[in-house]
């Protein structure tokens, strides 16, 4: 019986399932397919994904030759040239999963057909023990550079084939369950299979584990669906084993063996994918070890490396988890797959143990650090979430490595399944959306309409629709932004003492109950015509941070229900950067419907520092403006803050024009970036990542170069760089050498005369004086070592 637990857990209904199980989740979702939203919060972007987000994705992976390597594996030649990704497939399964969960609620024949059009050229490219790696298929004399001269040669490294193997695996189970086709189904157990064969500690067989988690989850899947305990004890193996194979650093999470850790590191997105594949394999097998462990790494995360956006992994050194309380704003990475899988993480921990505390955390993560990474209109994408810009940072249309356009495409179509569970007689309601469901609690049917307006108000109506009579015990999630509790922590706090408060009614009548779990429980015989009214307290709040997290002393952030908000440029005509909030703010908050697919603004009064031509502090009163988090850089390249300084130390008072800020940038390879380098931002030591820089990457060895263009001619005779270097994991260097050079009144560049040595140290500002020149220009040349890039933060002239 255990497995049926987790084919609820994908969305696969069979008939009968009980809903305890020995050995697997104690609680059983209610499947995606069984609630039909009707919110329209979420059914706007339901809308969007269907319409936007899954036929873009589609489109680029016609575009792009993901298709095309399928084509050139199955008729295989030394003449083709093996680019792009060695995971570009997963793109392909991706998006077909988030087809087959669109068209399990939205049926779409003309979408039928075309998935099975690109499924035949999938199958066409299968070698015939089932292998199915483009990368090294086309080509085998040569492959892909990251894939090894051999299989699983490099599969710990960047060859990603248990990392294909995965995600086909996952796109194989929605489609199976979205069509009833085997088509999909059947490639991914002959890849399954040729793996499982491959693998292993018997003779003759590799003692390999995955480089990229996500295989760990997905054999989960493909053994609930099949019943061959061969792809749950591969999983098992893959988790086993780690720690103990040729790679042991904690960038993939090997540093210890998997029983042993008790810290989130190294690369974000595959910490959170191997920690749900922990508890699907500890569900599935009831290995308590594994729980104690994902227990340990949970309590670190929340408590010391989390984002108030519910982001997670600090740092773009790895895509990863920074040290304890390393959160920084602008350079937040937060990448939005990241962001998925601590709701795929949250919500499995939820399963095992019924605790409420998982819900405000996926949550949180779900209404801010999510679906901040795809726009509104479901054609636009974030890679990195960070809680600062300067105008540096705009969504794409795509990426040339695609896994968040991607992974956004199977997720939000998916969301339905998140909203309710059922354990015995238990039922829980742990999202607040308008919906219909159909729900089978104790082998009986019943029938739950959710009607509300959250999250832009915190009333809940539930009418309770039984065939007969029913037993059963309703459990209301009461969100920890309304008990006080930011995040299950003390890593954030509200700073405002304001207490709020909740009300349940069944019926017009006020019930109570003592919170279990967090849950509100109403136990009683049920009948059809039954309503449950919840009312929660919904107002804006200030929220500070834990002292130790260095970048938010002093600010505070903005808050309301789940919803994080941020101060973005385009409602504001100052600086949102040279804000300093009230000590005691009060707010207002205006509905906005016709605004960024309708949001609740929020206002409030505060002060914009500046500083004058003569170096004196102003301070002048403004209104400002805040919207919400996930809805910013819908409108131009600008501003945007989620934590504002609250004490002066925390300031940074609007600077007045230099001769660098005010010149145009011309530059040998420009990109948005290039701002960077006249903002007046500098690092405050040799490893600060938190503020915005530019460079050359990918070129290397190359002579290179920018220039400032001034408004008029200006006197000049010093030049200060700031250089970037992001050894030992990045590929920038400071320059093997740079020198600057004036234009001459003909034209002509003339290298200054008279000029200080060139620095190149890390860290502190390289300043070169000259001979003064009067110019119109003046441009820095750099040489870039020989295996390596340069950049620079910040280039300033005087």
């Amino acid at each position: 019986m255990k497995r049926i637990v987790l084919i609820a857990l994908v969305g696969i209904s069979l008939a009968g399932n009980a809903q305890t199980h020995d050995g697997g989740y104690p609680i059983t979702p209610v499947p995606f397919t069984s609630v039909k939203v009707t919110d329209c919060f979420w059914g706007q972007r339901l809308k969007a994904s269907r319409e936007v987000t899954i036929p873009l994705a589609f489109s680029k992976c016609e575009e792009t030759g993901r298709y095309e390597n399928f084509v050139k594996a199955a008729h295989p030649s030394s003449e083709y040239k093996v680019e792009g990704y060695s995971f570009d497939d997963t793109d392909v399964y991706k998006t077909i999963e988030g087809a087959s969960y669109s068209m399990q609620t939205y049926p779409d024949k003309r979408l039928g057909r075309y998935v099975d059009s690109i499924l035949t050229i999938v199958a066409s490219a299968q070698e015939e023990d089932g292998y199915l790696y483009t990368a090294r298929t086309m080509n085998p004399q040569h492959p892909h550079e990251w894939a090894g001269s051999k299989r699983w040669e490099k599969v710990e490294d960047l060859s990603h084939e248990f990392y294909n193997l995965g995600h086909m695996i996952e796109g194989a189970v929605a489609h199976y369950q979205a069509t009833g086709k085997r088509t999909f189904l059947d490639i991914a157990i002959r890849y399954a299979d040729c793996v499982e064969k491959a693998i292993g500690d018997k003779q003759g067989q590799l003692v390999r584990v995955p480089g990229h988690q996500i295989s760990e989850m997905a054999l989960c899947k493909l053994y609930l669906v099949t019943g061959q305990k061969k792809y749950l004890d591969l999983a098992k193996f893959f988790l086993d084993k780690r720690g103990y194979t040729e790679r042991r650093d904690a960038y993939s999470q090997a540093h210890k063996p998997v029983l042993e850790q008790d810290e989130a590191v190294g690369h974000a997105v595959r910490a959170a994918y191997m920690y749900s594949g922990m508890a699907d394999v500890a569900a599935l097998t009831s290995d308590t070890g594994y729980i104690r462990a994902i227990d340990r790494i949970w309590d670190n995360v929340v408590t010391k490396k989390l984002y108030i956006t519910g982001g997670i992994g600090a740092t773009n050194n790895g895509e990863a988890f920074g040290e304890n309380y390393e959160l920084p704003n602008m350079s937040a990475y937060c990448e939005t797959c990241a962001a998925i899988g601590n709701v795929y993480w949250n919500y499995r921990l939820f399963l095992l143990h019924g605790e409420s505390k998982y819900y405000d955390v996926l949550e949180r993560t779900l209404y801010n650090g999510l679906i901040s990474g795809v726009s509104l209109d479901g054609g636009g994408f974030f890679y990195p979430n960070p809680l600062e810009s300067i105008g540096q940072h705009q969504r794409r249309p795509w990426f040339g490595c695609a896994c968040c356009p991607s992974n956004i495409c199977r997720f939000i179509p998916s969301l339905p399944g998140y909203v309710y569970a059922v354990h015995d007689k238990d039922v829980y309601v742990n999202l607040f959306m308008s919906n219909t469901s159909e729900l089978n609690v104790n082998g009986k049917h019943l029938k739950l309409v959710q009607t509300t307006e959250y999250p832009w108000n915190g009333d809940i109506r539930l009418d309770v629709m039984p065939k007969d009579k029913q037993d059963f015990i309703l459990k209301i999630r009461v969100p920890g932004w309304v008990k006080g509790e930011v995040v299950p922590s003390n890593l954030y706090t509200f700073s405002d003492r304001k207490q709020l408060s909740y009300s349940v009614k069944v019926n017009g009548e006020p019930v109570e109950s003592d919170l279990d779990k967090g849950y509100f429980s109403i136990s009683r015989s049920w009948k059809k015509g039954d309503v449950v009214e919840v009312h929660f307290d919904m107002e804006p709040r200030t929220v500070k941070a834990n002292t130790k997290v260095e970048a938010d002393r002093g600010r505070v952030a903005v808050e309301r229900g789940p919803v994080v908000y941020c101060a973005e440029w385009p409602d504001n005509d100052f600086s949102v950067l040279s804000v300093l909030m009230n000590q005691k703010p009060e707010f207002t908050v205006e509905r906005k419907s016709d605004l960024l697919c309708g949001i609740d603004e929020i206002k409030t009064v505060a002060q914009a520092l500046s500083y004058d031509e003569k170096g004196c502090l102003a301070v002048r009163n403004v209104m400002l403006t805040l919207i919400p988090y996930y809805a910013w850089a819908h409108r131009g390249a600008g501003e945007m803050a989620v934590w504002l300084p609250q004490e002066m130390n925390a300031t940074r008072p609007t600077l007045p024009p230099t001769i660098a800020s005010s010149s145009k940038i011309i530059a040998s390879h420009s990109s948005k970036s290039i701002s960077a380098i006249n903002d007046r931002l500098v690092p405050k030591d040799e490893n600060d990542r938190t503020i915005p820089y530019f460079h050359w990457w990918p070129e290397e060895g190359t002579t290179e170069w920018i220039v400032y263009e001034f408004e008029k001619p200006q006197t000049v005779s010093t030049g200060t760089v700031y250089w970037y270097d992001d050894s030992p994991w990045g590929g920038c260097r400071v320059p093997a050498s740079w020198k600057l050079y004036y234009r001459d009144l003909e034209g002509n560049w003339k290298s200054v005369t008279n000029s200080t040595a060139y620095g190149v140290e890390k860290g502190n500002g390289n300043t070169v004086t000259f001979a003064p020149v009067t110019t119109n220009a003046l441009k820095l040349e750099v040489v870039q070592p020989e295996k390596s890039s340069s950049g620079l933060f910040e280039w300033s002239v005087e």
